[in-house]
C-alpha cells in the first residue's frame, strides 16, 4: 500500500513543477560557427518513415531477429528558441529492426503534452531539467514538462517511454504510436516512474519515483501490471538518475549532489556538497523496512551496472563515477549552443558493500559510460561490463565500445575513431551466440549507423554494419526485444 503519510502526489510533482525560472536566456550559435559534432544534438523535424538500411559490410549472424528500441532527445529548437539543456529535447523512439537478415529503421516522436503545446506555440516554452519557463508555458502537473526522452523498455506487449520525473508513456511496439501516459493505479497517476528500471531475468520490474528525501518503490509483474508501490525515506535528498539491484536487494546510490531548495530548471535546485560524502541505501526486496546504509567518498554518477551478491553476502556493482557533477550541471547545457566544455570523464569503478558495514571502491582505470550486462543474468554474479568510452579531447561523445573483464583487468575494445559519435551498446543474443549491438553517428557521411559485434571479440571490429539514409541525434538508452 502507498503510504501517503510519507509521500503524497503533490510532493512528488513538486520536484519537477516549481514555477521559478533561474537560468539565463538561451542563445544559439550561427550555423556557420557550429562544429561538426553538432549533428549529435541536431533537430529532427518530423517522424522518420520506415527505411531499409544499406549493409556496409559483414554477414548477419544466424538467428539475429528482433528490434533494438532506443530513445533520446531529437528536437531542441523551435522558431528562435531552444532547450536550455541536452536532457530536455523531445523524445524520439528509434526502432532498429532486423528480420530475415534485412535491417530497417523507423523513428517516431513520443506524443506528450509538452510536445503538443510547443508545436502549437512554435517555440520551446516548457521548463525542464535545465530549461527555464518561458512565456506561454503551461504547467499543471509533472507530465506537462515530461519529454519522455531517456529510455524505453518492453512490458506487457507495449513499450514504455521513460523520463526522469513523470509518468511512463505507453507506445505501440509496431507503429510507435503513443497511446498515452501509463496509469498503473488511479491514485498513482502522474507519479514519477524513472528512466532506469531494473528488470529481473523473469521479467519482474523494479523502479523508483523520487521527491527530495523520499522514494516510491515500484514493483511490476513481467506483464507490466502493478504489484506494489511503497514509499521509503532516504538518508538524504540526492539527485538520482539510476539505481541497481541484486536478486534479493535494491541498492540506491545517494551522491552529494543534493536538492536543497525547489526551483526550475531543476538543475538550479541542486548543490554539490562533497563534504557529505556518498551514501548507499540497501533495501531487502522482500521487506523494504529492512535497510542498511553504507558510506563512501564523494562522487557524481549517472549510471550503474547490475549488482550481484556473493556467497559471503558482499554486494558488488559497477558504475561510471565522475569527480563532480559538472557535466550534467554545465557541459550538457553548453552542447545545445554547440560549445564543448572540458569536464572530468566518468571512470568505470567497482563498489563492494560488505556484510560488516564496510564499503570500498576499485577503479578499472578506464573512462567509460553506459554500463550494461546480459539481461538474462540480471542480479546474478558476472565479471563483464559492456561500455562506451574513449573520449576525444575537444569533442563530446564517446569514440570506443568495449567489454571490460573484472577478473582479468582487460578491456576488449574497438575504437571507431574521431569521425564517429558512439552511442550506448547493449548485449543481445542470436541462438547461443553472445553479441553486442549499438549505434553511431558518422560525421563524414552524416548518417546514423547500426553495428553488431561478437561480445567475446570486440577488438576484431563489427561483424556486420549498416547505414541509414538519415543522421539522428545521439540517443540515451534502449533495449533489444
Amino acid at each position: 500500500m502507498f503510504d501517503t503519510t510519507i509521500l503524497d502526489r503533490r510532493q512528488m510533482m513538486g520536484g519537477a513543477v516549481a514555477l521559478s525560472a533561474l537560468a539565463l536566456p538561451h542563445t544559439t550559435l550561427a550555423a556557420t560557427a557550429r562544429p561538426d559534432w553538432f549533428v549529435g544534438v541536431g533537430d529532427v523535424a518530423a517522424d522518420v518513415p520506415q527505411q531499409t538500411l544499406t549493409r556496409l559490410h559483414g554477414r548477419v549472424p544466424d538467428g539475429l531477429d528482433g528490434t533494438l528500441y532506443r530513445n533520446g532527445p531529437a528536437r531542441f529548437r523551435r522558431g528562435g528558441s531552444a532547450s536550455g539543456h541536452w536532457f530536455d529535447g523531445e523524445g524520439l523512439i528509434r526502432a532498429w529492426s532486423i528480420r530475415e537478415r534485412v535491417a530497417t529503421l523507423t523513428a517516431r516522436f513520443v506524443d506528450t503534452p509538452k510536445r503538443r503545446l510547443e508545436e502549437q506555440a512554435g517555440a520551446m516554452v516548457q521548463p525542464g531539467f535545465g530549461t527555464p519557463s518561458r512565456a506561454g508555458s503551461h504547467v499543471i502537473s509533472a507530465d506537462d514538462t515530461n519529454a519522455a526522452n531517456t529510455s524505453v523498455i518492453a512490458a506487457g506487449g507495449r513499450l514504455l517511454a521513460l523520463w526522469e520525473a513523470g509518468s511512463a508513456f505507453a507506445v505501440d511496439p509496431v507503429s510507435l504510436a503513443t497511446t498515452g501516459a501509463e496509469v498503473f493505479r488511479p491514485d498513482l497517476a502522474g507519479m514519477p516512474f524513472r528512466a532506469h528500471p531494473r528488470v529481473e531475468p523473469d521479467g519482474r520490474i523494479w523502479n523508483l519515483g523520487l521527491s527530495a528525501k523520499a522514494a516510491l518503490i515500484w514493483r511490476l509483474s513481467a506483464a507490466g501490471k502493478l504489484e506494489a508501490a511503497q514509499a521509503v525515506e532516504l538518508p538524504m535528498g540526492s539527485y538520482i538518475h539510476d539505481f541497481t539491484a541484486t536478486a534479493r536487494h535494491l541498492a540506491i546510490v545517494l551522491q552529494p549532489w543534493t536538492q536543497d531548495h525547489m526551483a526550475l530548471p531543476f538543475v538550479e535546485s541542486l548543490s554539490w556538497k562533497p563534504e557529505l560524502g556518498s551514501k548507499i541505501l540497501v533495501l531487502d526486496k522482500a521487506d523494504l523496512s529492512r535497510r542498511r546504509i553504507y558510506e563512501l567518498p564523494p562522487f557524481a554518477a549517472f549510471h550503474f551496472g547490475d549488482a550481484w551478491e556473493a556467497a559471503d553476502g558482499t554486494i558488488r556493482f559497477d558504475g561510471c563515477f565522475e569527480a563532480d557533477p559538472s557535466f550534467g550541471r554545465d557541459a550538457a547545457r553548453a552542447l545545445i549552443d554547440g560549445r564543448f566544455m572540458a569536464v572530468p570523464s566518468p571512470r568505470l569503478t567497482m563498489v563492494a558493500l560488505r556484510p560488516d558495514g564496510r564499503a570500498d571502491m576499485h577503479a578499472a582505470g578506464i573512462d567509460a559510460e553506459f554500463p550494461r550486462s546480459d539481461p538474462r543474468t540480471a542480479g546474478l554474479p558476472r565479471s563483464r561490463t559492456v561500455h562506451v568510452g574513449g573520449y576525444i579531447p575537444g569533442r563530446p561523445f564517446a569514440a570506443r565500445v568495449g567489454v571490460w573483464d573484472w577478473r582479468t583487468g582487460t578491456n576488449d575494445a574497438h575504437d571507431f575513431g574521431a569521425r564517429l559519435l558512439v552511442e550506448e551498446f547493449v548485449p543481445v543474443t542470436a541462438g547461443k551466440r553472445e553479441l553486442i549491438m549499438g549505434t553511431t553517428v558518422n560525421l563524414d557521411s552524416r548518417r546514423s549507423e547500426l553495428h553488431v559485434f561478437d561480445a567475446h571479440h570486440v577488438a576484431s571490429g563489427p561483424i556486420v554494419s549498416w547505414t541509414a539514409a538519415v543522421a539522428l541525434p545521439v540517443s540515451f538508452h534502449g533495449n533489444w526485444v
